[in-house]
């Protein structure tokens, strides 16, 4: 009788503990959000500084006289633009191309979960850092001093920046995934590749499948700025106008690329929903 009594007590005070500890971390999650928070609330307040107000409120006059001197749109060149606007859009897409095919390896690399060595781990994780710390109009202007003005240049610069994010994502996507699956094809004998393709990816699909779509729109709306250091497309023609001051021309491609980019998010909302059904 008392070692029935002593071990119900025994299992009151172990659940008694269990609920304190997880009381415990449940404060320390809270406080550390807060403190999140708060220091989010200090960079904010510190960042105020940046902005002049006088200089921003003197600056209002101008906009409005460039805002009126771009009033009406003069699309009067609008076939000159047909072209330049096919190759950003192609541009975006072989961007996005580059950075899936180069990302899905090194996504497996950089996710400890997938990773074949801790070597290839962290060499993956620099490599990412590496690209997403170049900005792609730095890897444009490189880029076309390398290979010369065009299309070509962009499209290299927007794949090889898009890789960093891409890649991060994809390795997150990978790390995240239920092991279950991917613990039951190994202990059946199958091949690393095999529990990839098996195990793994049919799991992330979906998470692929929407890095994918939204770094193909991020990428439409860069291709129209690498056009400011040569690489073609039709920020090409945008700063070509901007320069000799015409800003009818400047709001015509404005409103032009503002169509392209309302275009190429309709058509990844309709992946999506077909990835859905």
């Amino acid at each position: 009788m008392l070692d029935a009594i002593n071990g119900v007590g025994g299992a009151a005070a172990e659940k008694y503990a269990g609920i304190i500890a997880e009381n415990r971390a449940a404060t320390r999650r809270t406080q550390l959000r807060v403190g999140l928070v708060v220091l989010a609330c200090l960079f904010s307040l510190a960042s105020v500084g940046l902005f002049d107000v006088d200089r921003l409120l003197s600056g209002i006059p101008a906009c409005w006289k460039i805002l009126t001197e771009m009033m009406p749109p003069d699309f009067s060149r609008w076939r000159d633009w047909l072209h330049p606007l096919v190759d950003t859009f192609f541009m975006s897409i072989a961007g996005t191309a580059i950075a899936v095919v180069l990302g899905l390896p090194l996504g497996l690399c950089a996710a400890r979960t997938t990773a074949p060595h801790a070597a290839v781990y962290t060499a993956a994780r620099w490599t990412l850092n590496l690209l997403r710390a170049i900005p792609e109009l730095i890897m444009g202007i490189f880029l076309v001093a390398a290979v010369g003005f065009g299309a070509l240049p962009g499209a290299l610069a927007l794949g090889l920046h898009s890789l960093g994010m891409v890649a991060k994502f994809f390795a997150e996507a990978f790390e995240h995934a239920d092991p279950k699956p991917i613990e039951a094809a190994q202990a059946s004998g199958a091949t690393p590749m095999q529990v990839v393709i098996h195990a793994l990816l049919p799991q992330v699909t979906p998470q692929l499948i929407d890095t994918i779509l939204y770094r193909w729109e991020y990428n439409f709306r860069a291709s129209t700025l690498l056009g400011i250091v040569g690489a073609g497309g039709i920020g090409f023609e945008l700063m070509a106008s901007l320069r000799i001051l015409m800003y009818q021309e400047v709001a015509a491609l404005m409103l032009i690329i503002f169509a392209g980019v309302t275009l190429v998010d309709f058509l990844g909302s309709l992946l999506r929903r077909a990835q859905l059904k």
